[in-house]
């Protein structure tokens, strides 16, 4: 029997029902199937030798593609298990998942030691069995031979998981000696996996649950080539010099403390002196857009997120309610914003000639992560979202999420950050158990984001199962410097709150209606932003925004009048900066002021005194001449204004 197969480019071929997308890709070109690692079929991917027996949409999956690199990266965690059970035997596996780069496995050593001693024998015989080119074969398996299998080889975790699953729809994987169950896809043999790194160990709860026995989790990243893996490690290397976490100590910028509790940053001045300039970037930006004001508890009871629906879906994942003498009488810790703004819309009556209302909060907000998964300021408990929240007519939504994704490009331009990609985060195609509202509120509010983003002409990626539980969502994911791939700005829309609140507004036809409510969030949360912007510029913030514009070091106490009198001078400029009048010596200054990433030093000796003129170096370029202060305020400013 022929089947259809169309490619991306819409053309249509014909095939023998079960050809493979292997098959497929031979009788395009031999060069395209040495590179063909997976097929992706009526949008799902699968194995590049699995048979297609009826009419499809194929695309063809290489290294260069996201889905590409997962299945490439998931058949490596199965050939690191091959490889851990060759030399530990009777070690269980849990699950080996890709991730953004690379894979882990979650196993149980039992009595076993395994440390990163073991790393490069597990490398070793990784290629080894690699270069044995074994093939990824499928098998369907029932439950009970499943269960069997396992069962039989003591592996209580693969048990629990089949457990969990129906007959008909478990796989099994096998190369080599090994067997997993998995849903796949693989690659179609190990021997395009040619550079092996493992890369740290951890500890990982079974499921995630800290009431469960603590696995030991190895992470590792596979590549085609080796030179590949090289330029990986490189950059490994530069972003430990940009870990935000170190750099933030070097700045001091913030900080943790056991006695606060575990994700609970503390700002200190200089982070704190960030943090204050980008909220009131933020501010004008948000006056200058026709955003009001308003300022809400840090805390709400349990009814107001039973209304919104929170406390269903999120109430076991927020931290404990707050009881008081009350009895019945709870409270939580503000885990969003949202349902608080929409009290503040039923204030009072709303007329259609009041939208759009938008109205925005620096709030903080509480949620529980479990402690493994704290990161610096990039996961954390407790943080400040840059939270507005927009009630409109159905008929101005795309020209208010219009606007909204002006402001986020623009914020990013004035960032630098450069790159990035619009994530359209929609419903899963199958699954809408875990989602709120009616089927048409959805489509409106999809197709408004859809059309958008088409409008502004973003480039798009459209994620299923992605967006929010009251609605859909545009989210942008920023490049930074090393390549690595950050979700920042946020902006949804809701068709749902405002019917769980009952909001309302009089229409020009004298009749109540419901208002469209866009959730939008630039920076997304100031930790997370300002921890991303840390290593994406290295603590090299945009001089506008640095704590410390300048260091004015002397050379010995004889100058630091003369130091505070050039201090005084650039205060009146609106010029930040300090003198480092230390007992020191001048070269220990200078290093220490490198250290801390301070834009401009000026050096003031003997000479600089008696002729009154500035010697200025800049951070990591060393020496720039002598200035006036005249001279040197204008181009410390001329910078600012092209920043």
């Amino acid at each position: 029997m022929q089947i259809n197969i169309t490619l991306p480019d819409g053309s249509v071929r014909s095939y023998e029902s079960g050809v493979s997308g292997l098959d497929i890709a031979k009788s395009i070109s031999e060069g395209l199937a040495r590179n063909v690692i997976a097929a992706e079929v009526n949008g799902t991917v699968w194995d590049a030798t699995r048979p297609i027996t009826t009419d499809a949409h194929i695309k063809l999956l290489t290294w260069n593609d996201t889905d590409g690199k997962s299945t490439f990266w998931h058949s490596s965690a199965h050939l690191m298990a091959e490889a851990l059970e060759a030399h530990f035997p009777g070690m269980k596996f849990a699950i080996g998942p890709p991730i953004e780069h690379g894979f882990y496995y979650d196993i149980d050593p039992g009595e076993q030691a395994l440390s990163s001693d073991d790393f490069k024998k597990i490398e070793d015989k990784m290629i080894e069995l690699a270069r044995q080119g074994n093939k990824y074969i499928r098998t369907e398996v029932s439950k009970a031979d499943a269960l069997k299998y396992f069962t039989d080889k003591g592996d209580e975790y693969k048990v629990e998981l089949i457990e969990g699953l129906n007959d008909g729809e478990i796989t099994f994987y096998q190369q080599g000696n090994f067997t997993d169950l998995c849903r796949g896809p693989h690659i179609p043999d190990t021997s395009f996996i040619k550079a092996i790194k493992l890369l740290s160990i951890a500890g990982a709860y079974w499921r995630g649950d800290e009431k469960r026995k603590q696995l030991t989790r190895v992470y590792a990243i596979t590549f085609p080539k080796k030179s590949e893996l090289d330029e990986y490690l490189f950059m490994l290397e530069e972003a430990k010099k940009r870990d935000h976490r170190k750099i933030g100590k070097e700045m001091e910028l913030f900080t943790f403390s056991e006695k606060v509790g575990a994700g609970l940053p503390i700002w200190l001045p200089k982070g704190t002196a960030i943090r204050e300039r980008l909220e009131r970037f933020m501010r004008q930006e948000q006056v200058d857009r026709g955003y009001l004001q308003v300022i809400t508890p840090h805390i709400g009871s349990k009814k107001l997120y039973e209304t919104s629906g929170h406390w269903d879906k999120y109430g076991k994942d927020s931290f404990q309610p707050i009881h008081t003498p009350n009895e019945d009488e709870l409270f939580m810790l503000k885990p969003m914003n949202c349902p608080h703004h929409c009290e503040v819309y039923k204030a009072k009556p709303r007329s259609y000639k009041d939208l759009p209302l938008r109205i925005a909060e620096f709030g903080t907000v509480y949620r529980y992560e479990q402690s493994g998964e704290l990161n610096g300021l990039t996961r954390v408990r407790g943080f400040t979202q840059d939270d507005a929240h927009l009630f409109c007519r159905p008929d101005q939504i795309k020209e208010e999420f219009i606007k909204v994704i002006e402001l986020v490009m623009h914020v990013f331009k004035k960032l630098g950050f450069e790159k990035f990609t619009a994530q359209i985060s929609l419903r899963d195609k199958e699954d809408r158990s875990k989602y709120i509202g009616s089927d048409e509120n959805w489509e409106k509010a999809e197709n408004a984001i859809i059309e958008a983003a088409a409008e502004k002409g973003l480039q798009t990626v459209t994620e299923y199962g992605e967006a929010a539980f009251y609605g859909p969502k545009l989210d942008f994911m920023v490049k930074d410097a090393l390549g690595r791939s950050w979700q920042l700005g946020t902006i949804q829309v809701d068709y749902n709150l405002p019917e769980r609140f009952e909001l309302e507004y009089v229409g020009s036809d004298n009749q109540k209606h419901r208002p469209v409510m866009i959730h939008r969030a630039p920076f997304g949360s100031l930790e997370r932003f300002i921890g991303v912007l840390i290593e994406h510029c290295a603590g090299n913030f945009p001089l506008w925004l640095m704590p410390e514009q300048v260091a004015i070091l002397t050379i010995s106490e004889k100058f630091d009048n003369y130091a505070q009198k050039v201090l005084n001078v650039l205060k009146k400029s609106d010029i930040r900066g300090f003198v480092d009048d230390r007992n020191e010596k001048i070269g220990k200054k200078i290093r220490d002021a490198e250290i801390q990433k301070v834009p401009y030093m000026i050096i003031i000796g003997e000479q600089e005194q008696t002729d009154e003129i500035l010697s200025v170096r800049r951070h990591g370029k060393g020496d720039l001449g002598k200035f006036t202060s005249d001279e040197f305020v204008k181009l410390v400013n001329e910078e600012i204004e092209n920043s």
